[in-house]
């Protein structure tokens, strides 16, 4: 069985609860970034990231067809 860690700093609020992705959406199509939007665990505050796209995700909606 895998021991359970605590999540890094960068996935705590400042309030100290936890942040759990929410929802990805596009930024900047010609550079390959995206904006992931977290909500705290404890006091429901959202904070949003600039982050690059995986280039190894799907892009559609489904995999399956």
């Amino acid at each position: 069985m895998r021991p359970l860690v605590e999540p890094p700093p960068s996935l705590r609020c400042v309030c100290g609860g936890e942040l759990q992705l929410k929802l990805i959406k596009p930024a900047d199509r010609t550079f390959g970034k995206q904006r992931e939007v977290f909500v705290c665990t404890k006091c429901s505050r959202e904070l949003t990231f600039l982050a690059d796209r995986n280039p190894y995700v799907a892009t559609t909606a489904c995999g399956f067809r």
